[in-house]
């Protein structure tokens, strides 16, 4: 089992800063994939920016520019730093991990999420 804690979200105003951190601990080889995801109240959870092993990045559209995602393998941490917040960037962001429990088998964890509000 792999346990997830994130930690950062709060209120901020627009054009504001803040920095997620997921920290994953437990039966670890590797952290294959992280990654941030965000669900706003009546969407559907979206996928914001993921960050492999080897630190190749992906973003959404709506977040290039102004996120960033970075990781350290060796806290099994990963960071979501957000600039130019928006108000609709405003949703509940949750860290998302593929992880390596053993040498054949690979499995997914998801955050418990934490809300980021941008107000205007």
């Amino acid at each position: 089992q792999v346990q997830l804690v994130e930690s950062g979200g709060g209120l901020v105003q627009t054009g504001g800063s803040l920095r997620l951190s997921c920290a994953a601990s437990g039966s670890i080889i590797s952290i294959e994939t992280m990654g941030w995801y965000r669900q706003a109240p009546g969407k559907q959870r979206e996928l914001v920016a993921t960050i492999t092993k080897g630190g190749r990045t992906n973003f959404a559209d709506s977040v290039k520019g102004r996120f960033t995602i970075s990781r350290d393998n060796a806290k099994n941490t990963g960071y979501l730093q957000m600039n130019g917040l928006k108000p609709e960037d405003t949703a509940v962001y949750y860290c998302n991990v593929t992880v390596s429990e053993s040498p054949s088998r690979l499995s997914t964890y998801w955050g418990q999420g934490t809300q980021l509000t941008v107000s205007s």
